[in-house]
């Protein structure tokens, strides 16, 4: 699905201080077009979630301005996958799909369709009943892609979903998550710390540096969808990942150096 061109999210010079005084972000600058995979890559520590929480709605920047471009987006318009399923564990695959649509007054029987299309679009039909204890750690993440798309949102928030997951589940799940993207055309933000991850999900590469968090270079991933194990194996894809690398390598050598000066500045 090629990536529109027009801007659904704008943040203008967006900054986070915390109660502790810890600066987590600084002067981020980020557009966001509409239909973008877009990952946000960097070293633990630069913001990458606290920037995911700001564009949720879950936190309040201390300075900028969050500017959604055009219409205004709607309860529904975003979902949240967090790094961690947090399910329920009393309630089975179905209820918890459906929690988000409960919470918004639609009822079990009216959710019903919806349900059962997203559980079957990440591959979960018949384990409805199923409560989490009983399922695998890929299956559990399969739950938690479910209940963020149930209610159709315009973008999907992703906080490093699969990082506990051992590397044959996650090219699954990659490739899952790639094809639910091109059938229903939504924007993703995806945190990630892989490199090879970023490059092969993504569009566009934002790479973060930390000490204060902040935007450091964006790479193009101009490899055309579908992509899939080829492109894996690709001198291609070898060659994006060395340039996303050194743009990594980059703004970790710029988080050291600010450490340094900021050390040194003690004394």
């Amino acid at each position: 699905m090629p990536p529109a061109t027009h801007p659904l999210l704008i943040l203008h010079a967006i900054g986070k201080t915390f109660a502790s005084g810890v600066t987590a972000l600084d002067r981020v600058n980020l557009t966001v077009n509409e239909g973008d995979f877009m990952s946000l890559l960097g070293p633990s520590g630069c913001g990458k979630s606290t920037a995911l929480r700001i564009i949720a709605g879950l936190s309040q920047p201390t300075s900028g301005v969050v500017d959604w471009r055009g219409a205004p987006l709607k309860q529904n318009d975003i979902g949240f996958v967090f790094q961690e399923p947090t399910l329920l564990p009393w309630a089975s695959v179905y209820d918890n799909v459906w929690l988000p649509l409960r919470l918004r007054g639609v009822s079990r029987a009216e959710a019903a369709p919806q349900i059962a299309d997203v559980l079957e679009r990440v591959h979960l039909t018949g384990f409805e009943k199923a409560v989490p204890r009983e399922l695998s750690g890929g299956m559990k993440m399969r739950v938690s892609i479910a209940r963020g798309l149930v209610t159709r949102p315009r973008i999907l928030l992703m906080d490093e979903p699969f990082a506990a997951l051992d590397e044959i589940t996650r090219f699954k799940l990659n490739n899952d998550l790639l094809d639910l993207w091109a059938e229903r055309g939504f924007t993703v933000i995806f945190v990630t710390h892989s490199v090879f991850e970023s490059v092969f999900l993504s569009n566009r590469v934002t790479v973060m540096a930390a000490r204060p968090g902040r935007v450091f270079d964006e790479v193009a991933v101009d490899a055309p969808y579908p992509r899939n194990k080829s492109f894996r194996t690709s001198p291609e894809y070898a060659a994006l990942c060395r340039k996303t690398s050194d743009v990594l390598v980059g703004a970790i050598n710029a988080t050291a150096q600010d450490l340094e000066a900021e050390t040194y500045g003690d004394h």
